[in-house]
């Protein structure tokens, strides 16, 4: 078996890191500032709670990992820049199947730029990935900053990933897309950047819609109203679980859609941007001064999905 330091060697030369001291090398990397606030996240993958390799190949954990990081940069409204990842390795984990993880994450970090300047390997019971990133915003998109009467818009749609995990659980045939929008999320980052001058607030829904738009609503202390006709849930969704779709969308979670709260004022300008580029963006209810969120005139309890 390779010993700890060759098992870094091998995972990081898939990646083109920059040396020393601004990658991997030392007890610490040394970046040097290049915009005015600098934004982090951090967040992890472990096997057993959030993938089974029953139904995710290596290369999937690899590129869900690095997305699911990448959206909270898009949420923010920040230029991903570098990275860091500490793995936990189970026994008997060879260099076939690290290199295989990381070249699930290569493709975004290629397509970002994404300068990988550390991390950390150790044994471990189970796989798991624990992933830091950080970006520049020259202004933050933060969830306090929604205002009455803003308009509330969904980047992206909602529901297929839930139904795909659903789908796995309970070995089901569905189409192609519910699976991919489980096991291979798509961060909306340079929408996000695109959108970011004309943002009150944001958030990206990974605990599902009501979950998430709860904790917007409690930063801003506002509420909101929702209309359950105008939520963007795919059609072939509707049709295949008429049952289930609606309740996909709202609880579901690991959709990694983004949620932009946009004065009226601004709300055409984003539209017509989005629209020029065929980017998903959907007017789905607006904020309002009462607490609480209202779906259809009813009130709905803001509970979602729990990893």
């Amino acid at each position: 078996m390779p010993r700890e330091f060759e098992k870094i060697e091998r995972f990081v030369a898939v990646f083109s890191a920059p040396p020393s001291p601004e990658g991997p090398g030392d007890d610490a990397c040394v970046l040097r500032p290049q915009r005015t606030k600098l934004c982090m996240t951090t967040d992890a993958l472990v096997e057993g709670v959030h993938f089974s390799r029953k139904h995710f190949s290596l290369a999937q954990v690899g590129h869900k990992a690095l997305a699911v990081n990448l959206s909270d940069m898009a949420a923010m409204g920040a230029v991903p820049d570098f990275w860091m990842c500490a793995l936990g390795l189970p026994p008997r984990f060879c260099g076939r199947s690290l290199e295989a993880l990381a070249g699930g994450m290569l493709p975004l970090a290629q397509r970002y730029g994404l300068r990988l300047v550390g991390g950390n390997i150790t044994a471990s019971p189970v796989l798991s990935l624990t992933l830091t990133l950080g970006g520049w915003a020259s202004k933050p998109l933060l969830r306090c900053g929604a205002k009455p009467k803003d308009k509330l818009y969904v980047v992206g749609s909602l529901g297929e990933a839930a139904a795909g995990l659903w789908a796995m659980q309970q070995a089901l045939r569905v189409p192609r897309r519910f699976l991919e929008a489980q096991r291979r999320p798509s961060p909306w980052v340079e929408a996000a950047l695109l959108a970011a001058p004309h943002v009150h607030a944001a958030i990206d829904v990974s605990d599902g819609l009501l979950q998430d738009l709860g904790h917007l609503c409690a930063a801003s202390g506002l509420g909101a109203r929702l209309e359950a006709s105008a939520l963007p849930i795919p059609a072939e969704l509707r049709r295949r679980f008429p049952e289930r779709a609606l309740s996909c969308a709202l609880r579901g979670g690991e959709d990694y859609a983004l949620l932009l709260a946009i004065p009226p004022a601004k709300a055409r300008r984003v539209e017509r941007e989005f629209t020029a580029r065929a980017w998903p963006l959907s007017c789905v209810g607006s904020f309002i001064h009462s607490q609480g969120i209202w779906l259809d005139g009813r009130r709905v309890s803001p509970w979602g999905h729990q990893h």
